[in-house]
């Protein structure tokens, strides 16, 4: 018996992936925690970017909550600005990875490809999105 494939939509695919990346950022940052000396950097307040501010922690929300709306906005926005904000967030979230990877552990490097490869099928999707006859 031949399974019936019904095709996905863009914006289902779309969201999918946003949500693919955020589980992964999600479980790098937690994963990260297990580092030896994090923890206490962080009681210590200590960010990557120096000491822990409002404006620090401001900054760290909006960028972590682009790709978390961006779940829903894959769904709702209308087609043409649905298709250009997942091609620029979606290279903008790959070159944020590109540029945090160096020098980074092994499991955060392994989340880092997959992140950059989910980011780029973001782009790729919406840039192929199917057009109207």
């Amino acid at each position: 018996m031949k399974l019936n494939d019904t095709p996905v939509h863009v914006r289902l695919k779309l969201s999918a992936l946003w949500a693919s990346v955020m589980f992964c950022y999600i479980y790098g940052d937690f994963f990260g925690l297990f580092k030896p000396g994090k923890l206490s950097s962080m009681v210590a307040g200590e960010t990557p970017l120096g000491p822990t501010t409002q404006t620090i922690l401001l900054g760290f929300s909006i960028v972590m909550a682009i790709p978390s709306v961006m779940v829903f906005l894959s769904l709702v926005l209308k087609p043409n600005v649905n298709r250009w904000t997942n091609i620029v967030f979606g290279l903008v979230y790959s070159g944020i990875m590109v540029i945090t990877m160096p020098g980074a552990w092994t499991f955060y490097l392994f989340f880092g490809f997959i992140e950059i490869a989910l980011t780029v099928l973001i782009v790729w999707h919406a840039w192929t999105w199917p057009r109207q006859k």
